[in-house]
């Protein structure tokens, strides 16, 4: 479908609010999580992690824990082999220490014994020797040289000499002449920001169920935002065919990135092969903050030079990321993402990856891209204060439009930053005015969007209704989304559709429920099945008629003649030909396998008002807006939904959430209690407005919406903080202590 096609086009389906598919199930405590797995002569696993930042392990004494009665398997590094590949073995040595515990909470043992309390009785009687060795925890110091090393041997050939080897690679992007930009300013601000580490914060904690037969096939049950890579890292670690070992995927608790790796999953089916029985592994609290991927923490230098007008003449970024005990996968997409809102004739941003002494982190929705949209965004409000300026008027000024080249290199299409910020001047929020001590923010927000590899089945039933098979866990509202665009195309009601997520074992490669990409991606793929399948319907319908299959076209959920030639037929609806499918050539179905691409970025605007309490530095959020461009909003609920979510997680990174070490390098702050997330009595509704801005790349225009809500808060609450007080904050999260001090300061 062109672009002129799809505006002309009238949804009946899409974009329309049906109730969602797995609500009941939810709501009644029928819904299966997978802690709810079971099976039968099941064991209980548990995991003994290192108290330490970061020691050599001498020794691991398992006889005693052997020894207890019910304990059936002990594991540890020494029974798994050692993966060729950099990657699949820096998977394997998170799950299970090799020789070194390199954070505190890295898994160095596991049990699998009759029940809970003998697997935690075993654990105790594991006697690890430890040899004690010097940490770091902070980015900036780990790059110093005689900084404590995380792991030898891991340094790019891009790096420059200069720094410690927990430097692991260096990105560089950008174009133009960045000494003649700024040269052309009328002021330059430079600032130095720093934020800390953060969790998804989702409710369910990891847990799987693994079962491990004599013949060497396996069964895994997971919580897992992409059971496809669950099945290629677990195959890969247990040096298995991936044929042999079929994966499940559970209803999802909450993912935010943090479930599209795996943690226990091998560690659980190693014990299963050794104990010959089924073995269950669910994570404590304690051990989802210690010992899963959290977000990175960074540091940055911004430099920007702005004319008295309002035109940015050059903009550098320098990104310090650390993502824990294993080299750093998001730094690029943070140095890619840092400018991508901006037209700019002079640009460049450099990323250095770092490792440290913390967990190996994890995605968290737009990984990378908040921190460093952040500190962009901060200097750009700063300089809109310096020159009196509206800075929604310097933000059009200087946005990214069609034709724009980026930051990171491509030539934007049809991009929607532009009818966002639009969107946000219009609208009453940002007019509104504000009392003593209060303020008002703004921010930009960017992310890629992905694509990838995708497979659907389409079935047509004898009674009309039908059934599509697709291999992504639904964690945004995926299952409604695809049956509405199916809908669509079949021209049948929703309620005759059924969504379901297959296994590992039923269905094609799919990529990870990440990157904002199964609406589109799966959509796509779901359209093209549908079509698929319809193509095989007007066929059926043709036999039935005796005319061929060119003169039949589908229309309103049925096959007609598509002209008067094709003869004087009455329609056959779906569930007509569906009737009658085992007597004109069998079951019906469609199908589409695809690797896509076209999913076109995405932008968004956050307008936030704060009180600040000057006294006691608290922050309350008075109001909030989020403008957002999703192509087409299938499900706006949904759609509404990811927007406001995005946004609340973003408020509670930029306030109060973070990671705390002490100087011993261990966690202060593994619970819920002393990690503090919003709640809803710290918010107020969250205000949204839905832009569509078709994406050509997509038969029905859509664009993922996941991701980009969690980008603009951290500098649209800094923003509006540093209003409210009067001084330019540079450190996330601005907790109550963090703006005393700044506030004493002054």
């Amino acid at each position: 479908m062109s672009l002129d096609e799809y505006r002309k086009r009238e949804f009946k389906q899409v974009g329309t609010r049906v109730r969602r598919p797995d609500g009941v199930d939810k709501v009644t405590g029928r819904a299966m999580y997978g802690a709810d797995a079971t099976a039968p002569g099941m064991l209980w696993g548990r995991i003994l992690r290192s108290p330490h930042a970061h020691a050599r392990i001498r020794s691991i004494d398992v006889s005693a824990a052997l020894a207890l009665k019910g304990v059936k398997a002990v594991v540890t590094a020494e029974d798994f082999g050692v993966p060729e590949d950099d990657f699949t073995r820096d998977v394997q040595d998170n799950c299970m220490a090799r020789g070194r515990a390199l954070y505190d909470g890295h898994a160095v043992a596991a049990v699998a014994a009759v029940d809970q309390a003998t697997a935690r009785a075993a654990l105790k009687l594991i006697k690890v020797d430890y040899e004690i060795l010097p940490h770091v925890t902070d980015v900036d110091a780990a790059m110093q040289p005689g900084a404590p090393v995380v792991q030898e041997g891991r340094v790019q050939e891009n790096v420059p000499k200069g720094f410690s080897d927990n430097v692991t690679a260096h990105f560089e992007f950008g174009h133009g002449d960045l000494d003649a930009g700024f040269a052309k300013a009328d002021k330059i601000v430079e600032r130095s920001f720093k934020t800390a580490a953060t969790h998804q914060g989702y409710i369910e904690p990891h847990a799987c169920l693994a079962s491990v037969t004599s013949d060497g096939k396996a069964d895994l049950w997971c919580c897992t935002q992409g059971h496809f890579y669950v099945r290629t890292l677990c195959a890969g670690i247990l040096g298995m065919e991936a044929s042999q070992l079929r994966v499940t995927a559970s209803e999802i608790g909450g993912g935010f990135g943090g479930k599209t790796t795996v943690f226990i999953e091998p560690v659980a089916l190693m014990l299963s092969k050794k104990a010959g029985r089924p073995v269950k592994l669910v994570m404590s609290r304690d051990e989802v903050f210690r010992a899963t991927g959290p977000t990175v923490s960074s540091s940055s230098d911004i430099k920007i030079g702005m004319t008295k007008d309002g035109r940015i003449t050059a903009a550098e970024a320098t990104l310090r990321y650390q993502g824990g005990a294993f080299p750093c996968g998001t730094t690029e997409f943070g140095t890619q993402a840092a400018f991508a809102a901006y037209d700019l004739d002079a640009v460049r941003t450099y990323g250095w990856s770092v490792m440290t002494n913390r967990p190996k982190e994890a995605a968290y929705r737009a990984p990378g891209a908040p921190v460093a949209i952040y500190a962009v965004e901060s200097v750009v409000d700063e300089l809109c204060q310096h020159f009196g300026l509206d800075p929604l008027d310097v933000r059009l000024k200087n946005a990214a439009r069609k034709g724009t080249k980026s930051s990171y290199g491509p030539t934007f299409p049809d991009i929607g930053l532009v009818a966002t910020l639009e969107a946000a001047r219009a609208h009453p929020h940002y007019k509104a005015p504000l009392g003593p001590n209060q303020g008002r923010g703004l921010s930009c927000g960017f992310w890629f969007n992905f694509g990838g590899n995708t497979c659907v089945s389409l079935n047509v039933n004898t009674d009309g209704t039908v059934g599509i098979t697709e291999g992504n866990p639904d964690i945004g509202g995926s299952r409604a989304s695809i049956s509405l665009m199916a809908a669509e195309e079949l021209g049948i009601p929703y309620d005759n559709i059924r969504t379901i997520v297959a296994d590992t074992s039923s269905l094609g490669y799919n990529d990870v429920t990440d990157g904002s990409r199964v609406t589109f991606a799966v959509g796509l793929a779901t359209i093209k099945a549908a079509r698929d399948a319809v193509r095989k319907m007007c066929a059926r319908a043709a036999k039935i008629w005796g005319i061929d299959e060119e003169a039949v076209q589908w229309k309103d959920g049925a096959a007609v003649p598509a002209g008067p030639n094709a003869g004087k037929f009455p329609p056959m609806t779906l569930a007509e030909i569906a009737a009658v499918s085992a007597e004109t050539g069998g079951p019906i179905a469609g199908h589409y396998e695809v690797n896509a691409d076209g999913a076109g970025v995405s932008f968004g605007v956050h307008l936030c008002d704060v009180e600040v309490d000057r006294e006691t530095g608290a922050t309350k959020v008075l109001r909030y807006t989020v403008f957002q461009d999703a192509g087409k909003a299938v499900h706006p609920d949904y759609v509404e939904g990811q927007m406001q979510g995005g946004a609340v997680q973003g408020i509670g990174w930029a306030l109060n959430e973070e990671y705390i070490y002490g100087e011993d390098g261990r966690l202060q702050n593994p619970t819920f209690l002393d990690y503090r997330v919003p709640v809803a009595s710290d918010l107020p509704m969250i205000e949204t407005v839905i832009l569509e801005i078709p994406n050509p790349g997509h038969p029905y225009g859509v664009r993922g919406v996941g991701e980009t809500g969690i980008v603009p808060p951290l500098a649209a609450l800094s923003n509006a903080v540093s209003h409210a007080i009067g001084l330019r904050m540079s450190e996330l999260p601005m907790s109550p202590p963090r703006i005393l001090k700044a506030l004493g300061g002054s």
